[in-house]
């Protein structure tokens, strides 16, 4: 099994490297581009869902996560 790297960016998405299956709530599988990072959304503010289209920006979006923060 291939390495999975998650990244949370600083304001921004969710990096995702790797090799990932990405599914919808009903189980059915999104159509990914091979040997591509993919970056999700975290903002919600997204109009291409699951996916980051950069409007995080524009909503001023803040996500300052560090590892060191409190544990799930």
């Amino acid at each position: 099994m291939a390495d999975v790297t998650i990244t949370v960016r600083e304001n921004g998405s969710y990096k995702v490297e790797g090799q990932v299956r990405l599914l919808d709530a009903d189980g059915n599988e999104f159509e990914l581009p091979q040997g591509k990072a993919l970056a999700l959304c975290r903002c919600g503010h997204s109009a291409k869902k699951p996916y980051c289209d950069g409007t995080h920006r524009k909503a001023g979006f803040q996500g300052p996560e560090r590892a060191s923060d409190s544990r799930p």
